[in-house]
């Protein structure tokens, strides 16, 4: 039975290195998405406190949603959060690849 069981971590390092537990997340049911929340849902998530379907039920996120948070973390960080920046980090990332 043990191995079936998924053990989770008590806390995971957030994206500016302060610990994360369930209760330091934000609050489930949030709407205002700023770029330091949307990174630590990412953390929690790579660090393994909430699984992508937790995430998406807890938050009312579309999995596209939350993979395109991720994406944006993978390629420029933090300032790729910024909704007022994701065309001229998507151009960027884009000339990047040409190259």
């Amino acid at each position: 039975m043990i191995e079936n069981q998924k053990i989770k971590p008590a806390h995971v390092i957030g994206p500016l290195g302060e610990p994360l537990t369930l209760d330091t997340l934000p609050p489930a049911g949030t709407k205002r998405w700023v770029v330091r929340r949307k990174a630590e849902v990412v953390a929690a998530v790579n660090g393994g406190l909430l699984t992508i379907d937790d995430v998406c039920e807890r938050y009312d996120l579309t999995l596209e949603e939350f993979a395109s948070w991720q994406r944006a973390i993978d390629r420029s960080g933090m300032p790729g959060l910024r909704v007022t920046r994701i065309q001229q980090y998507r151009d960027l990332y884009e000339r990047q690849q040409k190259y």
